[in-house]
């Protein structure tokens, strides 16, 4: 049963006016038009629902979505998160009747160059907030982006953070995917009422109906979380418009809207029946005679597609005026506000230009033979003194995976506390990083979230979104090898590292690499890690601890030129008889087996490598002097050998491991698995010697 609201036209000001329901139709219509013209012409693509969602984003952009016409990334706008990606022809269209696209953008879709790819990919230029694809994820964004608002207004008083509001629309798909329990779970505790997500209920996945699948009670589950919710017809303008009135008054929860919406809507076979609710309109063209039949049943010349009405066009022009003046207004809100706080508002200045303050790394005092994960929450104690924009999750596990040195000068966010500056997302590893990935993607905040290595499994399409975005969260990970010991091999990482080690050898459109990724030695090199995580604001960067001590390096080691460079001696010898290189715990293993070669008259430079993607950044001169090409080269890791085999070489070896890892303390491990001085000096003599 469908829920009509009673509508007040008095109590959303934002309204420029309400458009009739003959005009709204005709602006649906030209949305669902431009769409199937969008996929028909590409060949491919997702014409139904497309479709089925133009009536609410029609709706939304043309009475309620406040945005800066002239200013596209005005800090205070309302965003629009989409989460089903493959409805981009949706988006365009729509973005192309406020003027962020031309005709000849939408007829270029799906092509080389275009900016109209085939899924949305994240540039707030052109009103678009985020890369979506992977279902679930793109309202997780949403979720964050909705906790960076209220975080903002509640550091810095600006207004225009507290009339801000988060849009996420979601379908069928992302509802299933398990991430949105997560996102529900999060925006219902923390009552964010600034965000407003609308639910595409067209009941049609790619390969069935939802009934083959799925048979909850939708409203109920988020209700349970604390939702709002309101179910209405999702192609009626009317009802579009009145749940997003009442939306709007909501004080204390987030609003779900269950559309109700007809997939396909419009939409005729080749025999000129109805082709709506249909699976084939999901994810391809409508062909032949279809198209021509469904574009001439929604008014227009299927020779002639891409066209904007004249009515439509007129509307939006109108909108876009009404909304200078709304913009104005904020504007000088923000003005007024800045002109009474001078100095919160030159620190917002440079918080949403992404600039650091001076954080001052050389008071740190790090333990001797720490473990690094310690030597991180001494890092984050110092981060949550001086940079205040910046917010620490962990997926229930602050204590162990030691992110809770945060803690130290940060409260816990809560409901009524936006000002603090930790997320304890729970037991949520994928929802945590989405969330912390939509965090920043708002604007003006700084993310790190924390848990096992092990469970970085878990994250690998947040991770991967991230560095597509390049969007420059901090993954901290701890526990990273089998020394994890009796927890055994569930919690013990092997392949984790090689994995995340990919991602520094895939580049980014901009050609960086996607990930920058950091295992140090001991507790001075974390330092040292820390602060070029902190200073790269342009990828995502993975900080790698471990749980047991790690003894320092030889007095004397450079960290912080040493790291710069992704990799460094830290046993100097210049003509050396072999190359021992690690990267974390391991390297003092490798410092111990070079006491041990020594004795016995072989000479042995150690390297820490603690980022094999900024060393391969280096110099030829400088990666040629610390790793000679036909040196004789040792690497020793704790995970697959695989992580070292590339700059080891065709003359070097590997010892790592070739199994999942066994439940035992890690002292009898390392015995057991051969990783002691000791036998590391008998696989170096025995490799020398062959």
């Amino acid at each position: 049963m469908h829920i009509k609201i009673a509508m007040n036209l008095t109590e959303y000001s934002n309204i420029s006016m309400e458009h009739s329901k003959e005009l709204m139709n005709l602006a649906a219509d030209n949305i669902r038009i431009l769409a199937a013209s969008m996929v028909e012409r590409a060949k491919s693509g997702h014409p139904g629902g497309a479709m089925g969602g133009a009536d609410f984003i029609n709706v939304l952009y043309s009475e309620f979505l406040t945005f800066a016409p002239d200013e596209p990334t005005w800090r205070c706008r309302d965003r629009f998160f989409l989460d089903p990606g493959h409805m981009s022809p949706m988006l365009y269209s729509q973005l192309a009747l406020i003027g962020n696209f031309s005709i000849e953008d939408l007829k270029q879709f799906r092509q080389w160059g275009s900016p109209t790819p085939g899924h949305p990919e994240v540039c707030p230029e052109r009103g678009i907030e985020n890369t979506s694809g992977p279902l679930g994820q793109g309202h997780t964004y949403a979720v964050g982006a909705a906790i960076a608002a209220k975080a903002l207004y509640a550091r810095t008083g600006n207004p225009g953070f507290d009339k801000e509001k988060i849009y996420a629309y979601i379908s069928d798909g992302g509802i299933q995917e398990e991430i949105s329990q997560g996102a529900g779970r999060i925006a219902g505790h923390l009552g964010l009422n600034n965000l407003i997500m609308f639910f595409d209920a067209n009941e049609i996945q790619l390969s069935t109906e939802t009934a083959t699948v799925i048979s909850e009670d939708t409203g109920m589950k988020y209700r349970s979380w604390n939702w709002n919710v309101i179910e209405i017809d999702g192609n009626d303008c009317e009802q579009i418009r009145a749940a997003l009135k009442e939306a709007q008054r909501e004080e204390s929860r987030p609003t779900l809207i269950i559309g109700h919406c007809v997939m396909g809507k419009g939409c005729r076979k080749a025999d000129n029946t109805s082709y709506e609710r249909d699976c084939k309109t999901h994810g391809a063209p409508l062909g032949g005679d279809a198209y021509v039949n469904t574009i001439k049943n929604l008014g227009a010349d299927p020779e002639n597609p891409f066209v904007i009405r004249d009515e439509v066009a007129q509307m939006y022009e109108e909108r876009k005026q009404d909304l200078r003046k709304i913009v104005a207004e904020r504007k000088a809100e923000e003005k007024a506000w800045a002109e009474a706080n001078a100095d919160k508002a030159a620190l917002l200045d440079d918080w949403m230009a992404g600039k650091l303050p001076q954080i001052p790394w050389d008071t740190i005092e790090q333990k001797p033979n720490s473990p690094t994960r310690n030597g991180s929450a001494n890092c984050l104690a110092l981060l949550s003194q001086y940079v205040p924009n910046m917010i620490v999750s962990s997926a229930d596990l602050c204590n162990s995976d030691k992110t809770d040195g945060f803690l130290k000068h940060a409260t816990e966010i809560s409901r009524t506390n936006f000002a603090g500056g930790f997320l304890q997302a729970g037991v949520s590893e994928l929802t945590m990083a989405c969330v912390c990935i939509g965090i920043m993607l708002h604007g003006g905040m700084i993310t790190a979230m924390g848990t096992f290595f092990v469970f970085s499994d878990y994250m690998k399409p947040a991770i991967r979104m991230a560095a597509l975005m390049e969007v420059p969260v901090k993954f901290v990970w701890t526990h990273d090898a089998f020394r994890v010991g009796e927890d055994g091999p569930t919690h013990e990482p092997v392949e984790q590292e090689a994995q995340i080690r990919l991602m520094e050898k895939l580049k980014n459109h901009s050609g960086n690499d996607s990930v920058r990724v950091f295992r140090p030695c001991d507790v001075h090199a974390v330092t040292a890690c820390w602060k070029m995580a902190m200073e790269n604001m342009s990828t995502p960067t993975a900080l790698i601890f471990s749980r047991q001590n790690v003894n320092d390096l030889p007095a004397g080691t450079n960290y912080k030129e040493g790291v710069a460079h992704g990799a460094y001696a830290v046993i100097q010898e210049e003509n050396p008889d072999v190359i021992l290189i690690a990267s974390g715990s391991e390297v003092s293993t490798l410092a111990e087996t070079a006491t041990l070669l020594k004795q016995d008259g072989i000479k042995a430079r150690v390297v820490s490598c603690p980022s094999e993607g900024l060393f391969r950044r280096q110099s030829k001169e400088y990666q040629e002097g610390l790793l000679p090409k036909n040196a004789k080269i040792f690497g020793l890791t704790a995970g697959l050998p695989v992580t070292f085999e590339g700059l080891v070489g065709g003359n070097g070896k590997v010892y790592g491991l070739e199994s999942f890892g066994f439940s035992a303390p890690y002292k009898v491990l390392d015995e057991k698995l051969g990783y002691t001085p000791q036998n590391i000096h008998n696989e170096v003599v025995k490799f020398l010697n062959e």
